[in-house]
């Protein structure tokens, strides 16, 4: 009886033999879509009469993809061919332009002159050639500590994905806000150093593909707001300028984007948008307490910084005077201290009375201070005895007590009754 079309498929669960082993191996094993790929058969023995391909997990004449009579070199197309495959002569199969969909379970079936069967099992996995990925954001301009970053990695292929940040792998702790999958970033309360360009890159064994930068925008502040003088951060002192000599004050601080500025003089707002301002000639008229009020659109965060600028003059008696006279609650204050003893050795604050456990701070002859039990790290000392006092709460109100040493030895104590309104 002649083998003819699937006739001697009936014979397998008949004849089924154990047989040697046989293993099917793709060439090359890690195919790109479009790749000529042979399904190489290794391990047969005997003297065989014809195969069978199926691309399916069962011996199912749906997943049947051709069959081959060895002797006549007939080969016979099933339901599961695609016009890409050819079985050779060695019962390897040939697959010309191989398509994503031709990945999967192949088993050959075989048939000798005892008519009995063997089969062998193999995987086929084709790669696909990736297309670039693209990052979606949620928002490209973020407000730190307040908003949530959300980055998405879009890419229609089911690889692997990895982020960069400028440029250079993503950092661990970056690493951690991401999902499972990889795909997507998250980061809480977004911080300014995770401001930069952020990109996705998708991979499988034969393609590697990167998308385009996203670039992240952070904005904070403004920080550390602060009146310079002459290159010297000049914040909660007085600046002595002689009769009709000029001054200029320069605001500064650390903000993205660059704080709009507003100055003020003894509380009242000056037409000057600038970071700098001018007092062209100093007299009696322009002494008083000037302040710069740093304010951040984006952020819609202000601060502030205050000098007391006086002209020169004779010794006066010392004084405190808070800047600003009447502060609320939140704000920073200066208890500028006025006619300080040129002579100074050393002086130190105190809140309440002067004693050790009341004690703020203290200057040392070297110019440095250091804290007493009673600082709350919020206040701060400078060399003309003044004393900031940073976000004022409701506690902070109630006496303050400078005391001061010369070098001959001289003391001299003054205390100021500091008021603290509270925020409205």
């Amino acid at each position: 009886m002649a083998l003819t079309e699937y006739s001697w498929l009936l014979l397998s669960a008949m004849f089924l033999s154990a047989g040697a082993e046989i293993s099917i191996t793709p060439e090359p094993d890690q195919p790109a879509e479009g790749d000529n790929v042979t399904l190489a058969v290794h391990g047969l023995t005997g003297e065989l009469l014809a195969y069978n391909w199926y691309a399916g997990p069962t011996l199912s004449l749906t997943y049947l993809v051709a069959s081959y009579i060895v002797s006549t070199g007939d080969e016979t197309p099933g339901p599961a061919h695609t016009g890409r495959e050819v079985v050779r002569p060695d019962g390897s199969l040939d697959i010309r332009g191989a398509l994503l969909g031709h990945s999967g379970t192949y088993i050959l079936q075989t048939l000798n002159r005892q008519l009995q069967t063997e089969v062998g099992y193999g995987h086929l996995q084709v790669y696909e050639i990736l297309a670039q990925p693209v990052v979606l954001a949620n928002d490209t301009e973020l407000v730190e500590r307040r908003d949530t970053l959300r980055l998405i990695c879009s890419s229609p292929s089911p690889a692997e994905v990895r982020w960069f940040f400028n440029g250079e792998s993503l950092p661990i702790d970056i690493r951690l806000g991401l999902s499972p999958d990889g795909r997507v970033l998250t980061r809480h309360g977004i911080r300014r150093e995770e401001a930069g360009a952020y990109q996705c890159e998708v991979r499988n064994p034969v393609s590697v593909s990167r998308s385009e930068p996203i670039n992240l925008t952070v904005y904070f502040g403004p920080e550390r707001v602060a009146i310079i003088h002459d290159s010297t951060t000049r914040t909660g002192c007085t600046i002595k300028v002689d009769f009709n000599m000029s001054l200029t004050l320069w605001c500064v601080s650390r903000s993205c984007p660059e704080p709009e500025y507003v100055w003020a003089f003894n509380g009242r707002a000056l037409k000057n948008g600038q970071d700098h301002l001018n007092i062209s000639s100093m007299s009696a008229a322009t002494e008083g307490t000037y302040t710069c009020i740093a304010k951040n659109p984006k952020t819609l965060l202000s601060g502030s910084a205050s000098v007391v600028v006086k002209l020169t003059a004779a010794v006066v008696a010392m004084s405190i005077v808070p800047v600003p006279t009447k502060p609320t609650e939140g704000q920073d204050v200066t208890l500028t201290v006025q006619g300080y003893p040129k002579d100074l050795l050393v002086y130190a604050w105190y809140r309440g009375p002067a004693s050790e456990p009341n004690r703020l701070l203290s200057q040392l002859p070297s110019g440095n201070w250091i804290a007493g039990p009673a600082h709350t790290g919020r206040e701060v000392g400078f060399t003309n005895c003044s004393l900031l006092v940073q976000k004022l709460n409701l506690t902070d109100a109630g006496r303050y007590t400078l005391k001061t040493v010369t070098l001959q030895g001289k003391t001299e104590t003054l205390e100021l009754e500091l008021q603290v309104a509270p925020m409205e």
